[in-house]
């Protein structure tokens, strides 16, 4: 949902207000041209009511050239106001301002006639009066105002027609967009959840109170994680029983290598028994592994109870066991104890495994000679540390050093690949986060913190 161009809310938002600016741009258009046409049709009343007016004052004075004797007839507006009397031959008789010369249809016809027209760059409205004088000859009076304050009258009919369908419009994209928002508040909580769980959470998504058309989607989404566990549990088993299988065979290889190593052969065939036995070690070591990650998956240990646990005492028991293969390398291994009970609720078979790979990795990374330092702490939280004086982890590799197999480029050390991912499988279900910085003395420093 966060993508604009997939967002289905501005999709929505999009179909419901293109059409609406498309209807506002059409009614103020069509607005404009009925405002013009209402605007002048007072004003065009008015100006034909005034050229009757001058027809009625002229049309008596005209005998003998007594036209100029009749007084101007001023209006409110006689600045803006301008008209013009002709007889039958377009001869002037009287104007009052400057307009321009009848056409000659203009004495042709028999009804007025209103029209819009340019004069000397300025556009005016005119109209045209027919006078029949009692004599029976004619005259035409011609009237004409500029069309400022009838465009003045047009946009303020627009603005009282458009402004309020704008305000309308407004206050309906608010409600649109507040109502959106609350409508998609279930397909964001929903979305909230699935980012919250852990990887291996494949239990189905709550649809009780999803939108009834998100339902069908969820309850497929559903049917999908289940067939995703059922595969991921068939996996799981068929890993920890190959592996719990070819623990007897393995064992029973090197045992039987071991022996014939034992007999009067030569000296290929010894090479060929040692490697033997080396293969069988690791192979054993493999398998042992994968039980190990296998009795970790969140699945197989759901059912196994959390305590409340001293890490004080655990981690101590555990560097003490690996005391004797430290030695083997000439290997310092030490503790450093809190100087109070550092309780920790978990499961104490999955923390034993978690201290075991960490040492198994200091030990084996780290060169004959070389120290390691396994210490627990307790502060706002309790914390376990392992510190070793090896090669170190480039900071580019420390975060995939925790994946299934990944093997840190240029190393030849001997290993599974599957130690830090069983660390991290037992972090991620007792709920701590795992550091990795550089030691004191080079080499690299595991911090485990356990929350609260």
């Amino acid at each position: 949902m966060q993508d604009d161009a997939l967002s289905l809310r501005h999709q929505l938002v999009n179909w419901l207000f293109t059409p609406l600016f498309l209807l506002l741009l059409f009614s103020t258009v069509t607005g404009y041209m009925a405002a013009v046409s209402l605007s002048n049709k007072p004003y065009d009343l008015v100006l034909l009511e005034r050229a009757k007016l001058l027809a009625s004052r002229y049309v008596m004075h005209l005998e003998n050239g007594a036209a100029n004797s009749v007084a101007p007839i001023f209006f409110e507006d006689a600045s803006a106001f301008r008209y013009s009397v002709h007889d039958a031959s377009g001869r002037k008789l009287a104007s009052f301002g400057l307009l321009p010369s009848p056409r000659p249809v203009d004495f042709n016809q028999k009804q007025p006639q209103l029209r819009d027209t340019q004069f000397k760059g300025e556009k005016l409205r005119l109209v045209t009066l027919p006078v029949i004088r009692p004599d029976g000859t004619a005259m035409l009076v011609q009237a004409a105002e500029p069309v400022q304050a009838r465009l003045i009258l047009g946009r303020s009919i627009l603005g009282n027609i458009v402004i309020p369908q704008l305000i309308f419009i407004v206050i309906a994209g608010v409600a649109v967009w507040i109502g959106l928002k609350r409508g998609f508040e279930p397909l964001e909580r929903l979305r909230r959840a699935v980012a919250s769980r852990p990887r291996n959470d494949l239990r189905p998504l709550d649809e009780t109170r999803a939108p009834g058309e998100v339902r069908p989607l969820i309850q497929e989404v559903n049917a999908l994680m289940a067939r995703l566990q059922a595969m991921m549990d068939t996996q799981r088993r068929f890993i920890a029983d190959a592996a719990h299988q070819l623990r007897t065979p393995f064992a029973g290889l090197k045992a039987q290598a071991e022996l014939a190593k034992r007999e009067q052969v030569s000296e290929p065939v010894r090479d060929a028994l040692e490697r033997i036995c080396v293969s069988a070690q690791r192979c054993s070591h493999l398998v042992t592994q994968l039980l190990t990650l296998a009795r970790n998956e969140p699945e197989a240990r759901r059912s196994a109870m959390m305590e409340t646990l001293d890490l004080n005492r655990v981690s101590q028991a555990i560097a003490a066991h690996w005391a004797p293969e430290a030695l083997q390398k000439n290997i310092d291994i030490g503790f450093e104890a809190a100087e109070v009970t550092c309780p920790v609720k978990g499961d104490e078979a999955s923390l034993r495994d978690l201290i075991d790979n960490l040492i198994d990795n200091a030990i084996r990374y780290t060169p004959e000679g070389g120290k390691i330092t396994v210490r627990v702490g307790h502060g706002d939280s309790t914390w376990l540390e392992v510190e070793d004086n090896g090669p170190g982890i480039a900071p580019d590799q420390r975060e995939r050093v925790f994946e299934r197999f990944h093997r840190i480029p240029g190393n030849n050390q001997p290993g599974s690949g599957l130690g830090l991912a069983i660390v991290q499988e037992v972090i991620m279900r007792h709920g701590a986060q795992v550091e990795i910085d550089d030691g004191q003395e080079g080499g690299s420093l595991f911090r485990i913190r356990f929350p609260p």
